[in-house]
């Protein structure tokens, strides 16, 4: 509701500011500039408005319409309907970052929460409430190897198997320090065999080493051998995971990791055309001086209740940006909460359900298209959730091609890595039923052979 302010309201405004009229207020701006003719269309009533805008909404195609093998980092999961009747709860939908806890209790336990889920499912012992997304966590795992080793040490190892988006948003992030050596994930040669080549950049010099688990083409390594060499140099080890895939793999505290990063857009956030998604950011005890973001932590009040309060949050992060070692200062509490209900409901069984029929579904998906005349499925190694297939004719053509069938096809690798030319990055959820399967290869099959 619009409620006015009165003449005499506004004179007062005035003249506590010491203008006699509202036009002085705009004084500073050329004349000429100060009130344009604005090439605007007549003016609609809300019910146009409304009807307008359902129309352009109508042009959009989204997953509910559409057959997804799209993955590459944002996948189209099932979102149990409760996940967003919570979030639509307005004490959650409009609280903000919150500095006093105790008018805060149920936001702070909810971010509690969802720290302590962070840490049972990826191994780890502190999480923070949160970054961005996967490429902005990953990137903050850069700053904070930085600052660990006080810049003494300058070399960042990149697998090519992480995200290449997330290395581009690394690079970022890096820029501003100099003298460092962002290496590893040279295009050149086969992108998809790695492990050897990132063990003999490893020096002393390393303050990082990143890896993607499982890696961004859908293949599942075992890292244990290589967070030891990099523990053996005096690094630190940095894990980029998908979270569902953790229903089902080992967690990488297990194997070695310092540092592990992800997006938990998987964990019950929509897709909505590309954000907003959540940066997971969990790491060893021993480092969590350094972590940027919010930390909420458990105590109890002087009647002995149990609360909560944010707490390691260095006050550089807000007034002292020259010193503080990030100068992050959100915590995408909504969609914190939104992947905070979605494990709570469906538990440890469930989120191995959903891994499990991930990669079953793949797998047959893999060996569904292996049959085709033409295609190759490239993964030699175990996978989850994603595939490479090698293509007979461009992605795009072929993409172009299902999109008319109601099919949205997989990723065009050629564009990140050019050994990949022609090569398609398939993902399958537990939303792919059989017969979308069997409809995407029967496509693929015709328009290979037209």
């Amino acid at each position: 509701m619009f409620l006015p302010h009165t003449d005499s309201e506004r004179s007062e405004m005035l003249k506590t500011i010491g203008v006699s009229s509202i036009d002085e207020l705009f004084q500073d701006v050329p004349e000429k500039v100060r009130y344009p003719t604005l090439n605007l269309p007549p003016a609609l009533t809300e019910m146009e408005v409304a009807a307008q805008l359902q129309q352009m909404a109508l042009a959009n195609e989204t997953t509910q319409d559409l057959a997804c093998f799209l993955g590459a980092g944002a996948y189209n999961h099932y979102i149990p309907a409760a996940v967003d009747h919570i979030l639509r709860r307005n004490e959650f939908y409009t609280a903000y970052t919150p500095y006093q806890p105790e008018v805060s209790q149920g936001t702070l336990q909810a971010i509690f929460e969802y720290q302590s889920l962070m840490c049972a499912l990826t191994g780890m012992e502190v999480s923070n409430a949160s970054h961005y997304d996967g490429a902005t966590a990953t990137a903050e795992a850069g700053i904070m190897a930085y600052h660990t080793f006080r810049g003494k040490r300058t070399r960042f190892v990149l697998s090519p198997g992480v995200h290449p988006q997330y290395r581009q948003v690394f690079r970022t992030y890096m820029s501003g320090y100099e003298g460092l050596e962002i290496l590893g994930d040279e295009t050149e040669g086969n992108p998809m065999d790695y492990l050897e080549r990132l063990e003999g950049l490893i020096n002393s010099n390393t303050a990082l080493v990143v890896v993607q688990y499982p890696d961004f083409f859908g293949q599942i390594h075992d890292l244990a051998s290589l967070a030891e060499k990099v523990h053996q140099a005096g690094g630190l080890f940095a894990v980029v995971v998908n979270p569902i895939a953790l229903g089902l793999l080992k967690p990488p505290g297990e194997f070695g990791a310092d540092i592990v990063v992800g997006d938990g857009q998987p964990l019950g956030i929509p897709l909505s055309f590309g954000g907003p998604y959540l940066g997971i950011f969990t790491t060893r005890k021993e480092y969590v001086r350094r972590i940027a973001g919010r930390l909420v932590g458990e105590t109890v009040d002087v009647q002995g209740r149990r609360g909560y309060v944010l707490t390691l949050t260095a006050r550089e992060q807000h007034i002292r940006r020259e010193k503080a070692t990030s100068n992050i200062c959100t915590n995408q509490g909504l969609m914190a909460l939104a992947a905070t209900v979605y494990l709570a409901l469906v538990g440890k069984e469930g989120l191995r359900q959903v891994a499990e029929l991930c990669y079953h579904k793949a797998h047959y998906a893999a060996d569904r298209i292996a049959q085709i005349r033409g295609y190759h499925v490239l993964n030699q190694r175990p996978f989850f959730h994603e595939f490479v297939v090698k293509c007979p004719k461009p992605v795009a053509e072929i993409n172009n091609y299902l999109l008319d069938y109601g099919i949205l096809g997989g990723y065009d690798l050629g564009q990140d890595y050019p050994a990949l030319k022609d090569h398609m990055l398939i993902a399958v959820t537990e939303m792919n039923s059989r017969e979308e399967i069997e409809t995407l290869a029967e496509y693929l099959e015709e328009f290979a052979h037209d």
